[in-house]
């Protein structure tokens, strides 16, 4: 089923520049496409006018045509096109409309006429297909931010639309669910019987699936179109400059071809990338000693004992629909400290963060803010300690303007409304927010509203800062930004925390992690011993990143975890190694 583009402009109500400026662009039948851009460029607008949603559904001005399946889209009511085209959209909970698990799942076929003694066994090959064969009854409300993903998943795959459009489908899932996923994402390439368009920024994970990449820059404008591996080899400089997310193996081919590093090829994939870096050490004579190879020391010191406790958690235990969702829970966080909680979905993470910030209540003597229970502070006193960025960044909006938001907290405070004016303004330039200052702030794509989230926490200069999926719908440059500034925080004495899935993430920044399975707390310590547990990982439904499953084959990258200790190992003189290479 093909879909041409042709001279397609999108304004939004109420916004200044269009969303997408004269795109034209073809999707073939039976392709499967990346598409690539920075926060706010119009991939999700994209998205949403492949099957009508714009402009019938969704208040914004369209010219041009969208012709999906010889059907101008313009012309043909969303309902038709819901045949043709299903798109999983960034937030699952936008496109929920019932309570249930199997009623979500049932509510686009109802709407198509299936009979009801078909329906159900396309629900439960949905459900099956996600990983949620036991799923029906559960309530959406009470799933995790992964499990409603795949609930949305589910329902678009009953439906068995030509044409698959995934809006960043694993962003809440974690590195099992995302395995998960794109395993079905390779099962549906397989069959050839759908074209399919990913937007999703994890990309090693992905390469191995992908035709073709389109990276598309400020409204639209296309900046690379063509094969993987020409797009991100010869137009990384221009993606680079974008700020466009590039497979971290593509990055460390040009990292050490920038050092003098001679490549056979160019690599994609992480299969690529063993067998071509195996030629490079092999070349050099270099073999590793699997008894002596280099371990580099974590960016930070290790935790001292006698630094005073940011937050403190006692045998904390929480029971939630009738499930124990954390199972007597002890952590201290010193004052100072930069970490990452992970594991599974539904492991407790969210529910942990949620008690630390009071707004979960938490039994008398079981958490402690700056030494003080939290039972005895004032919600002003902990808002005042602790900043907290949910995971979905529209739960905390309550203001109708970027600016506003913004300087809600520091009006709050009683300051004069020419110092609010200017620091709101300051921090909205050091966000990249300011030209949307008068926006609303449930107009912004996902990536803005992420950056309008963890601004307004900055804002009010909490002392301990936790950030529920802080680089979740950015785009590479603002993401390094957003970790820079943090890391910056934290060397200024600020105790950061973040909640995240992305291992490359954790092993780039944290000093230490935590990991949660099932509730419960079965790891505390440095990112490159969890690293190396693979037992421990796959009990957590957890992955290492990208630069350590490659170091896994390379003997020369042997305990390398981020892209800075890979290209290290590989550029490093012989004789500067002599204790680690044979060379």
């Amino acid at each position: 089923m093909c879909i041409e583009i042709v001279d397609v402009t999108i304004k939004y109500v109420g916004r200044k520049a269009p969303a997408l400026a004269h795109l034209t662009l073809s999707f073939k039948a039976g392709e499967t496409v990346l598409l690539l851009g920075p926060s706010g460029c119009g991939k999700s607008t994209l998205a949403l006018a492949l099957n009508g949603l714009i402009p019938h559904s969704v208040g914004a001005t369209m010219s041009g045509r969208v012709i999906v399946d010889g059907r101008d889209t313009q012309q043909t009511s969303v309902a038709e096109l819901a045949r043709k085209v299903g798109i999983v959209f960034q937030d699952p909970e936008a496109q929920f409309v019932t309570s249930r698990v199997e009623d979500e799942v049932a509510f686009g076929l109802e709407n198509l006429c299936w009979a009801p003694s078909a329906m159900q066994t396309m629900i439960d090959d949905a459900l099956n297909a996600v990983g949620m064969p036991n799923g029906h009854r559960r309530e959406v409300y009470k799933l995790s931010g992964g499990e409603k993903q795949r609930v949305a998943l589910a329902a678009l795959l009953a439906m068995k639309p030509h044409v698959l459009v995934f809006d960043e489908p694993t962003a809440n899932l974690d590195p099992a669910g995302t395995r998960d996923v794109f395993a079905l994402i390779a099962e549906l390439k397989a069959k050839r019987t759908h074209t399919i368009i990913l937007i999703e920024h994890k990309l090693d994970e992905l390469m191995h699936l992908i035709d073709r990449v389109v990276a598309l820059g400020e409204c639209g404008a296309i900046l690379a179109d063509g094969p993987p591996r020409e797009v991100f080899d010869r137009h990384a400089a221009t993606l680079r400059e974008h700020g466009v997310w590039m497979p971290q193996v593509c990055l460390l081919a040009h990292a050490l071809r920038e050092r003098g590093v001679a490549l056979d090829d160019f690599p994609v994939t992480l299969d690529e990338a063993a067998t071509c870096l195996d030629k490079v050490t092999r070349r050099r004579g270099d073999r590793m000693n699997s008894n002596h190879y280099i371990t580099l020391p974590p960016a930070h010191p290790v935790t001292s004992p006698n630094w005073r406790y940011a937050i403190a958690v006692r045998h904390l235990s929480c029971v939630r629909g009738g499930r124990k969702v954390l199972d007597d829970v002890s952590l201290a966080v010193a004052q100072g400290e930069f970490v990452a909680i992970v594991g599974a979905n539904g492991a407790g993470k969210t529910t942990l963060a949620l008690h630390l910030v009071g707004i979960l209540p938490a039994p008398k003597g079981a958490v402690f803010i700056e030494g003080q229970d939290v039972n005895a502070t004032s919600s002003r006193a902990l808002v005042e300690r602790v900043g907290y960025a949910f995971q979905n960044p529209e739960h905390q909006f309550i203001t109708e303007s970027v600016f506003d938001e913004v300087a809600y907290s520091l009006r709050a405070k009683g300051l004069p409304e020419g110092v609010v004016e200017a620091q709101t303004s300051a921090m909205l330039e050091r966000f990249g927010l300011f030209r949307l200052a008068r926006a609303n702030p449930f107009t912004l794509s996902h990536g803005q509203k992420r950056r309008l989230s963890v601004a307004t926490m900055l804002a009010a200069g909490q002392r301990t800062l936790i950030l529920d999926e802080p680089t979740f719908g950015q785009d590479q440059h603002n993401a390094e930004a957003l970790m820079r500034l943090l890391r910056d925080l934290h060397c200024e004495g600020r105790t950061v925390i973040i909640i995240t899935h992305d291992m490359a993430l954790v092993a780039e920044y944290a000093e230490r992690v935590v990991v949660m399975n099932a509730g419960r707390l079965i790891f505390d310590g440095a990112p490159r011993d969890l690293f190396m547990q693979p037992a421990l990982l796959r009990e957590a439904r957890l992955a290492p990143p990208p630069v350590a499953r490659l170091a896994e084959r390379v003997p020369a990258l042997r305990g390398a975890i981020t892209l800075d200790d890979a290209i290290g190992r590989l550029t490093m003189p012989c004789q500067a190694t002599a204790s680690a290479l044979h060379c």
